[in-house]
């Protein structure tokens, strides 16, 4: 009998999630989004992420994180860092 393992769901994998996501898309130069917008696109919740952009914000040394506006929901900025 095998065992499979079934994917993570504690914190860091989302964090890992989020960000190899950002560094993908800012990679380019850099970019703007609602939580709302990328849900689908990471698999997590707009309040999961809003909360994971301000761990990562402090702890992504590869991106640049600010906090840009709040017109119905935050927008955020991020840009690579190298």
């Amino acid at each position: 009998m095998s065992v499979t393992a079934s994917p993570s769901t504690d914190g860091s994998s989302k964090e890992d999630r989020l960000k190899q996501y950002l560094l993908e898309r800012a990679k380019d130069g850099e970019m703007y989004f609602k939580s709302k917008f990328i849900a689908d696109d990471v698999g997590l919740s707009p309040k999961e992420i809003g909360a994971l952009m301000v761990k990562l914000r402090d702890s992504a040394t590869e991106l640049t994180i600010e906090k840009w506006s709040y017109t119905s929901a935050t927008t955020w900025r991020v840009e690579s860092a190298a």
